[in-house]
């Protein structure tokens, strides 16, 4: 089921770029750009083997190695010579979660590997800022482009790992100051939470009873609701915003694959479902 809002597909010629598109949020909001009618260019170190459409242009790339982040945007001027959309996806906070035998993810700050603030920092933040960097060289001299970081929760409130909240607490207030600076560009930056995303590590957990999917979204769900603030003409007085992607989905009209609704969860819903998850891993 859709709606008007939804059959709105992206005018020729927009291009988006999504990072960490091989799996996961990544690859459900590649798929729902696609679908709405986007140019999109996915990247990830595992993107040649992952189930995606022949019609998204895979770029491999560790966004860990500048260099190869540079080709990623070298590749999208040479063969677009725009782009008009970047989400910034790339993640690698929930790698290697079980160690010997022992969930180490919720483990107290002094006992977390050293690999989890590279994931979350180096591979999450630091990616972000850099793709954004590259991104606005190309939107800046056009006026027009959007940039998107994947977000959540633990920016506002301890959820299990304390790098997980640095990371999204910086991804936050690094939109915040990315929005100031290209304000004058015309050009907005927003942070995004999703709710409870069925990817595929949420969809294994759930079968231990870890997660109740009764309120979750589908990967493609957040894809939609970015699609929906790209059309947004007054999308400039979010600039620098934290949005919800479920209370704004309410907003525009957008529904899930499946034409259901998901509720705009709350802190305190998050907080629940995360001790949950951490009790029975």
């Amino acid at each position: 089921m859709t709606n008007d809002r939804e059959r709105n597909e992206a005018p020729a010629g927009n291009v988006a770029l999504v990072t960490g598109a091989s799996r996961g949020v990544g690859r459900g909001i590649a798929l729902a750009l696609l679908t709405a009618g986007f140019r999109v260019y996915g990247t990830g170190r595992s993107i040649d083997q992952a189930d995606l459409p022949r019609e998204i242009r895979r770029l491999r790339c560790d966004h860990l190695k500048d260099d190869e982040t540079a080709r990623v945007f070298e590749a999208i001027r040479s063969e677009s010579g725009e782009l008009d959309l970047l989400v910034n996806c790339a993640w690698g906070g929930y790698e290697t979660m079980v160690e010997g035998g022992v969930f180490t993810w919720p483990a107290p700050f002094w006992e977390q590997p050293p690999h989890r603030w590279t994931g979350m920092m180096d591979a999450g933040v630091r990616a972000a800022f850099v793709c954004s960097a590259h991104a606005a060289r190309m939107m800046t001299p056009r006026h027009r482009g959007l940039i998107v970081n994947i977000s959540f929760w633990s920016a506002q409130r301890h959820l299990g790992n304390t790098i997980y909240g640095i990371a999204k607490a910086a991804t936050d207030k690094m939109t915040s100051d990315m929005a100031v600076e290209l304000k004058p560009f015309a050009i907005p930056v927003i942070s995004i939470y999703p709710g409870l995303v069925r990817t595929e590590s949420v969809l294994a957990a759930a079968k231990s009873g870890a997660f109740d999917l009764s309120t979750s979204e589908s990967p493609e769900f957040i894809g939609r609701v970015i699609n929906a603030l790209f059309h947004d003409p007054n999308l400039m007085a979010r600039t620098g915003q934290v949005l919800v992607a479920a209370a704004v989905a309410k907003e525009f009209g957008v529904l899930d694959i499946d034409g259901s609704s998901p509720p705009a969860l709350t802190l305190a819903d998050i907080h629940a479902a995360a001790k949950a998850a951490v009790s029975d891993p």
